[in-house]
């Protein structure tokens, strides 16, 4: 048994608020726990000079952990570690779009952390998903696009080996001390589950091929939860600002 009473092949409690703000072209905030990850869309009339004339669009992310997200506060601006995780997030969520079906447009995905218990970057990602697809409905509404760009849904999940147990959705206490610790990226597509970006490191020792494939089952079946959660996010019916 955990420490907060899951099974090993548990989530934890997710909550996914889509159009968390008014502003934004696309927002939601996920709460995944005691990890809670503001997610907003941004839409710009332009792309990165590489594309430019390309006819093509772009989605593009920022991370970062609010002062105080943490017990010790976190310095505001960039870091290494936050340019890794935008990275990142922009592969996962580039892989959720036909970047030619949106356009000389550029959709820019910030993920700022509130509070921070393990698995912010997995939350950005999940979360991220949803506020890009609320983007995406709005440039329809609007007649900016003619035919949908997502291609399928993407999310993310961690998991570890702590005392030789695989387990899923770490909260930073078991982070701290896994022995393995991974990040994988999945989408949905029309064959089924397919990866997107697996990060895995042997952070006290080593992992054999049959652990390796024991933890991406694992969160093969996490994120078939996560893409449940992401669904029912965007059939809700939420005025754009109004907090359930």
């Amino acid at each position: 048994m955990r420490a907060d009473g899951r099974l090993p092949s548990e989530l934890r409690k997710i909550i996914i608020q889509p159009d968390y703000l008014r502003s934004p072209a696309g927002s939601a905030l996920i709460r995944c726990g005691d990890t809670w990850v503001l997610c907003t869309a941004s839409v710009e009339e332009k792309v990165p000079p590489f594309l430019r004339d390309a006819g093509t669009g772009w989605v593009t992310a920022e991370y970062g952990m609010l002062p105080g997200s943490t017990h010790t506060r976190s310095n505001r601006g960039s870091s290494g570690r936050g340019k890794e995780i935008e990275r990142l997030i922009g592969r996962s969520l580039r892989a959720a779009i036909d970047t030619a079906r949106l356009g000389p447009r550029t959709i820019t995905i910030d993920c700022d952390v509130l509070q921070a218990d393990g698995g912010t970057r997995t939350a950005a990602i999940t979360g991220g998903y949803v506020a890009l697809c609320l983007a995406v409905r709005r440039l329809q509404q609007a007649g900016l696009l003619s035919a949908d760009p997502i291609r399928h849904p993407i999310a993310a999940v961690s998991v570890g080996v702590i005392g030789g147990e695989a387990l899923l959705d770490l909260p930073y206490e078991e982070d701290a001390r896994a022995q393995v610790d991974m990040n994988i990226v999945m989408a949905q597509t029309q064959k089924g589950p397919a990866f997107v970006e697996v990060q895995g490191t042997g952070e006290q020792g080593t992992f054999d091929r049959r652990e390796l494939d024991r933890l991406c089952d694992l969160a093969e079946g996490g994120i078939a939860q996560l893409f449940a959660a992401q669904s029912q996010a965007l059939s809700e019916e939420n005025p754009k600002g109004v907090r359930p």
